[in-house]
């Protein structure tokens, strides 16, 4: 027996991050098309800045409500059921953004997707830490940010181009997509061994691995940690999450998924185009956002590669620290240009260079490692629902942070909004620093030794599951 192909895990890795695309394009929807339904009325009816801010908004408020349901559905039906289940809904919310006669159908309409969206926020990246082995785990479970990114920047390469109705068209046929290529992608082996389907687990390791793949030590430690958590004496999910193991790691993963969203990613993705006009760069608002784009997608690819080789934790310190850099720099710049008009028109290069450094380093750090680490942390019998309440709190941030930051923006200044992203980042570094365990190369028995305080690894320490209910 060979040691199998690691080929069919990248594979059914990408695919089930494919949901994480078609929830890019959605976001990254809004920049380009934000003249043409304000400005030039393609919708046919007017559409004001207000209601477009909701227009924008309502994707993460519907990501936001979504997260926990789907922690219970994946639970119940199954991973890959899941994820195929979105297809006709996200379908739903298309057709409402292509025959929308007035705004309240594109309410309903980004409101849908962004529910689609952030329910593949919560499923993929557990799917692809339960389909791949401990040394892919990190480089697999950050396909999903990758793919959030490039589905962004499909977003806005098709948004300067294209008219209105081509656009919609484009990022509507991606869920069918999706749909076409995970349907032939087996279910998580976890999962079928936590429903007691031993001989499902086996087929699908088998594929997973590849046919000629020795599967037998793997599979039996998934039966095994399976089995223990049939055996363990049943708690309700509330009690469960009030373990303080369970609760500590909620408590990184939450915290993670905040500091992603208030260091200011979305502000300055939705409004990139608004950022670099107010430079005076010269650049049009669909050239800067596409530059963005690019600069993201290379920089998460950068990410992908390094992580199971850097480890999780010195990419967050690194990322939090040019963060706060970054955009204390974009601080300075329009503060000095608001106090003292003309003085840095010589500098319209600081901003830009500063938005540009800012997303290569949140895109090795604070991009992917948030949503991995999420699936890393739980054991199996809470993973769905931890994973869910941590999903949740990284949409309600991005709906707080994109609806606040044009209201800080005139209230108080580009200035000081920047350097209240600055303050967030320093304490993301020192949260990162200080509480935050490295994850790489560890299994799930190791890493919930490590959260109940263990300073050795003792791989027979039953701390998984319900099986360590003191810690």
């Amino acid at each position: 027996m060979s040691k199998g192909s690691v080929l069919p895990q990248y594979i059914a890795g990408l695919s089930a991050s494919f949901g994480a695309l078609c929830m890019g394009a959605s976001i990254g929807w809004s920049s380009p098309v934000e003249k043409m339904i304000t400005e030039s009325t393609d919708y046919g009816f007017a559409i004001s800045t207000s209601q477009f801010g909701w227009v924008s908004s309502l994707l993460t408020l519907g990501a936001t409500v979504v997260c926990i349901p789907i922690g219970f559905a994946i639970d119940w039906i199954g991973r890959r059921p899941t994820m195929l289940a979105l297809i006709p809904p996200y379908m739903v919310g298309w057709v409402l953004m292509l025959f929308a006669n007035n705004v309240t159908m594109l309410y309903f309409g980004r409101f849908i997707l962004g529910m689609c969206g952030g329910a593949f926020c919560v499923t993929a990246p557990m799917y692809c830490t339960e389909i791949c082995t401990t040394a892919l785990r990190g480089t697999i479970g950050a396909f999903f940010q990758l793919l959030i990114v490039s589905g962004v920047l499909y977003g806005y390469l098709v948004g300067a181009f294209l008219p209105l109705l081509t656009i919609n068209i484009l990022c509507a046929i991606l869920p069918l997509i999706f749909a076409t290529i995970h349907f032939f992608m087996p279910e998580s082996p976890v999962y079928l061994a936590m429903k007691g389907r031993n001989e499902d687990a086996a087929k699908s390791l088998q594929w997973l691995r590849g046919k000629g793949a020795d599967i037998d030590d793997e599979l039996k430690e998934i039966l095994e940690e399976s089995q223990k958590q049939i055996d363990a004496p049943k708690v309700n999910i509330v009690a469960a999450l009030r373990r303080p193991i369970v609760l500590k790691g909620l408590g990184i993963a939450v915290l993670l998924q905040v500091f992603q969203q208030w260091t200011g990613i979305n502000a300055i993705l939705f409004y990139s185009a608004s950022i670099f006009e107010d430079t005076g760069s010269g650049l049009s608002g669909s050239n800067a956002a596409i530059i963005i784009g690019v600069v993201q997608v290379t920089s998460t690819l950068v990410g992908v590669a390094i992580i199971d080789k850097a480890g999780r934790r010195i990419l967050l310190l690194i990322s939090g620290l040019l963060m706060a850099v970054t955009t204390a720099l974009m601080g300075v710049y329009f503060q000095l240009s608001e106090s003292n008009p003309g003085s840095m028109d010589n500098f319209g290069w600081l901003p830009i260079s500063s938005i540009c450094i800012f997303m290569v380093f949140f895109s090795i750090g604070f991009g992917p490692v948030p949503w991995l680490v999420m699936a890393e942390l739980f054991s199996e019998d809470v993973k769905s629902v931890a994973g869910s309440i941590a999903g949740t709190s990284n949409w309600l941030s991005a709906f707080m942070v994109t609806l606040l930051f044009p209201i800080l923006k005139t209230a108080i200044g580009p200035g000081p909004t920047f350097w209240i992203f600055t303050a967030i980042a320093v304490l993301a570094f020192l949260y990162s620093l200080f509480f935050v365990p490295e994850t790489k190369g560890k299994t799930i028995i190791e890493i919930q030794h490590m959260l109940a305080g263990g300073k050795a690894v003792d791989l027979d320490t039953k701390s998984a599951g319900g099986n360590k209910e003191q810690t």
